[in-house]
């Protein structure tokens, strides 16, 4: 089922292109270790221990399969782990089921084709509450140093992924409460560090906007990846709790059922009050590690039926396909991660002279990336390596002086047309009209937040 999940999610590695929080990736991990160090005390610092992954990862090759190979292997461990932890809490068809359910959400197959951290944070929130099992069962010192490492696993991977630990506090017994404190507090160490360093870098995440309860409502699309689906799987899970509830004589797999279901719905609760409390931080993709939780209960549900569970599960798993089939559709769509730069390429109809200016300085780079043929020239940047402290390009401020002598001029931002052209729009396209450039045509990549690729000429 492992193989299986990574090859549902490895399927959309190569249609997709990168957007723009993938090629930042490429932009940090390519960076020498002190690059990567400066970048850190500036932005991005809580994706460190992933960016140092990718550094070494990226010497073999910076394709688009290469660089999202290690997600895609992350959601087939993830579904390993899933197997495991529904044989230990049901049964065999439970985890069995529990997979082949996350191996068909199209939030993981989107998640396991994407160069970023989502995906080995799952991975690692499955194994936490795997090895968590594994100590409780049979509490040997060993046990919980694995569990403490699974902890050190799910802060380094992301820093939002702690917030499944506190449904894990539900499970500390005085037989082995000592022990699960010092592996938790071990294992939070890097939770501790990267929370200090994001307080400190907020500014960085300023574009969040202040969230409030009716995002709870969206919760369902964001963790399966499909409204209908979504709603469907959680009234399946909210059956599963209760069926580990009731079926379970003994304690603790009553107290598993509490556990699952914080596991699903703490993170969300949580998020939104650090968003409330502290800074706006409620990001849905930041929420993704709920989805195991999602799969295992309703694998849960499926296999407490009395008869027919194996058909149950076969139809639940052909049903979800079914229902979510639009969105994976969608998500395997040249344009599935919303930032289409081979579309914008094919929109550039460069002629000699032309020039291009980006509204957004660190579009460039997906612009090299994908660039096959000629280019308008590019006459702002002044430097070839990024900024130290972003993923900007030093650029000459004086773009009237840098257009002199240009006929036509390509501006292409992250956004709709309005939000470049209208009212006070963006500072890059103001500039360039009042270069004296005029606009002759204006294309919109389709879904938002989407690219814009714009030519301005002069009359």
């Amino acid at each position: 089922m492992g193989l299986l999940a990574g090859a549902a999610a490895f399927t959309g590695t190569g249609s997709a292109t990168l957007n723009g929080d993938e090629l930042a990736t490429i932009s940090a991990a390519s960076r020498s270790l002190a690059g990567m160090w400066e970048l850190a005390r500036h932005i991005d610092g809580h994706f460190l221990p992933y960016y140092l992954f990718m550094h070494f990862w990226m010497k073999l090759g910076t394709a688009e399969l290469w660089l999202r190979l290690p997600s895609a292997v992350a959601i087939g461990v993830a579904a390993w782990f899933l197997v495991d932890l529904g044989r230990r809490l049901h049964s065999v068809r439970a985890g069995v089921i529990a997979a082949g359910v996350f191996a068909i959400l199209p939030s993981v197959s989107y998640y396991g084709a994407f160069a970023r951290s989502y995906a080995f944070a799952a991975a690692a929130v499955v194994f936490s509450f795997w090895a968590l099992h594994r100590a409780i069962e049979r509490p040997e010192g060993r046990r919980w140093v694995v569990y403490g490492v699974a902890v050190a696993l799910v802060c380094s991977t992301h820093l939002f992924a702690v917030l499944v630990l506190p449904a894990q506090l539900l499970l500390a017994r005085r037989a082995w409460l000592v022990r699960m404190f010092a592996a938790l507090a071990v294992g939070c160490v890097p939770a501790a560090v990267l929370g200090l360093v994001g307080y400190g870098e907020r500014h960085a995440i300023s574009w969040i906007p202040q969230r409030g309860p009716e995002v709870w409502l969206k919760f369902p699309k964001m963790a399966a990846g499909a409204t209908g689906l979504g709603v469907v799987l959680f009234a399946i899970a909210l059956a599963g709790v209760a069926l580990l509830w009731t079926a379970s004589r003994r304690t603790p797999g009553r107290v598993w059922g509490l556990v699952l279901a914080g596991w699903l719905v703490l993170p969300p609760v949580l998020l939104l009050a650090v968003s409330l409390l502290v800074t706006p931080v409620y990001v849905d993709r930041y929420l993704f590690v709920t989805a195991p939780a999602l799969a295992l209960l309703a694998g849960v549900a499926v296999a407490s039926l009395p008869r027919f569970q194996i058909v149950a599960g076969v139809a639940v798993v052909v049903l979800g396909c079914a229902l979510a089939f639009p969105e994976h559709v969608e998500i395997r769509e040249e344009n599935g991660r919303f930032e289409n730069i081979p579309w914008a390429l094919r929109v550039v109809k460069a002629e000699p002279d032309d020039a291009i200016v980006y509204g957004q300085s660190q579009l460039r780079s997906g612009f090299e990336y994908y660039a096959d043929s000629l280019m308008p020239v590019d006459v702002l940047k002044s430097g070839d390596v990024p900024e130290p402290d972003g993923f900007g390009y030093p650029e000459r401020q004086d773009v009237s002086a840098a257009l002199k002598g240009r006929e036509r001029v390509w501006v292409v931002w992250r956004g709709t047309k309005q939000s470049g052209l209208e009212g006070d729009g963006l500072p890059r396209v103001a500039a360039v009209e009042q270069a004296g450039f005029e606009l002759s045509s204006a294309k919109h990549s389709g879904d938002l937040p989407g690219l814009t690729v714009a030519l301005f000429t002069r009359p």
